[in-house]
């Protein structure tokens, strides 16, 4: 299993599916199956039977999932790759721009 690169409430941009282009902030990160979930991005309808815990039950619009894959990291507006620099509690995340490196949290 590959370094998990993005993390909660970074911003990223989906760069495959049918919302390529579109950014958003991650809303949360399933390291076991790589996947994220992007505020507004990847809608999907869930059909739900009343239930004590929605007695209305209906069409409930939600976010699925997107592979970690398919989004990258934005960094001042544009999309970057992410990498690490540094070893132990010196490590950092760094962006990659242009051949440089800039740090970014």
């Amino acid at each position: 299993m590959a370094t998990i690169k993005i993390k909660k409430d970074d911003m990223v941009q989906v760069i495959a599916g049918k919302d390529k282009g579109k950014s958003g902030k991650v809303v949360s990160v399933d390291k076991k199956n790589g996947t994220v979930v992007v505020e507004g991005i990847n809608k999907v309808f869930k059909h739900s039977k009343p239930s004590m815990a929605n007695q209305q039950g209906g069409i409930i619009e939600m976010e699925a999932p997107l592979d970690i894959s398919n989004v990258m990291y934005l960094y001042k507006g544009k999309p970057v790759r992410v990498g690490f620099e540094g070893t132990g509690k010196d490590k950092v995340r760094v962006a990659k721009v242009d051949g440089k490196t800039e740090k970014i949290d």
